[in-house]
């Protein structure tokens, strides 16, 4: 087993150089460092995390907290996760997901275990008890989402009033009047203050408003099964619609195919916009579906990096607020004209 002691020989330097830049514990010269690293790399050396989080009292872990049991896994959450922990190894940390509840339960047993150096969290609801427990315990932490309160929390969200004003702005220049917004369902109590259900709905009543349009919502679970009852609502309802927003990725692929049982053709009798996906989600349908893109890549990296800065005690990164971005595909068009319906 190669030890401190070989990787102190070959690059020149005594044990406790080698373990001042393992355990970043007194500064090293650049060049010094790279000896160090190198020699290591040749070596095969493999630091010990838990010798280390011995040394340092800090584990040089960090977790994200992403509520499993109330929100599927899709390529859109694994962009969040893979960038985060990207950006995390490029600043030597390590990132770990826990598939905790949104009450805080289960949270406040692992971070009185001292298991991580701080916590990122997602799917933040407006009023998230999960801010308190670990305001209470002094953990680091930072949101990807927003509360209502945000005084003094590091924080990075989806822009959703640009969102949705480019989605409608979007339908409405095809030509598009009969639109319609399938939301989640806020009745349930586990999505009542989820923030991107509340605020996606919030700007679509505001923005439906600005262009004199008549606002028609209705609500949708988060299963593909849910989107297929909700197509059916829409066109027994509203069958006027000629284009639909829909919010949660798993119900939009429902609304798809809900649409193509009832005989309703995508995009020629009636256009379909995700407001949250990712391109490898949207590909898996048939039309290939036109969307408005999660910018899930830049904000796992920023809000890693705003937990980062935290426990390294650098200058905070200041709140962003990152837009969807429109990627046409198939699933819009051109609204009929009445005499071609």
């Amino acid at each position: 087993m190669v030890t401190m002691r070989d990787v102190a020989q070959r690059a020149g330097v005594s044990i406790a150089t080698v373990s001042f830049v393992l355990n970043d514990t007194k500064p090293v010269t650049a060049a010094t460092r790279r000896r160090i690293e190198q020699a290591m790399s040749e070596l095969g050396f493999r630091r010990n995390v838990v010798a280390r989080a011995l040394a340092s009292r800090r584990t040089h872990i960090i977790a994200m907290a992403y509520p499993a049991l109330d929100h599927k896994f899709g390529f859109t959450a694994a962009e969040f996760f893979t960038s985060a922990a990207d950006a995390a190894r490029k600043q030597d940390y390590h990132l770990v997901l826990w598939p905790v509840g949104n009450d805080g339960t289960e949270l406040t047993e692992l971070v009185g275990q001292g298991l991580v150096d701080g916590v990122v969290l997602m799917e933040v609801q407006l009023d998230d008890p999960r801010v308190g427990i670990l305001q209470e315990t002094g953990t680091p932490f930072a949101l990807i989402g927003r509360t209502t309160e945000l005084a003094g929390l590091d924080h990075v969200d989806i822009d959703f009033d640009t969102t949705v004003e480019e989605a409608v702005g979007y339908l409405h220049g095809l030509g598009h009047r009969r639109l319609a917004l399938i939301s989640g369902n806020l009745k349930d109590p586990v999505f009542r203050t989820y923030g991107p259900y509340v605020r996606s709905e919030a700007a679509y009543r505001r923005v439906a408003a600005e262009y004199g349009l008549e606002t028609v919502v209705l609500e949708s679970g988060g299963s593909t099964r849910a989107g297929q009852e909700a197509a059916a609502q829409l066109i027994r309802e509203h069958p006027e619609t000629t284009a639909v927003l829909v919010v949660n990725e798993f119900a939009a692929l429902g609304v798809l195919s809900g649409l193509t049982r009832l005989g309703h053709n995508v995009p020629a009798d009636i256009s379909v916009l995700p407001l949250l996906m990712s391109p490898e989600t949207a590909a898996m349908s048939d039309p290939e579906l036109t969307i408005m893109r999660t910018p899930g890549p830049e904000l796992g990296q920023l809000g890693t990096e705003a937990l980062i800065r935290q426990l390294e005690g650098a200058t905070p990164l200041p709140p962003q607020l990152i837009p969807a971005t429109l990627h046409p595909a198939g699933s819009t068009a051109p609204p009929r004209s009445p005499g071609d319906r």
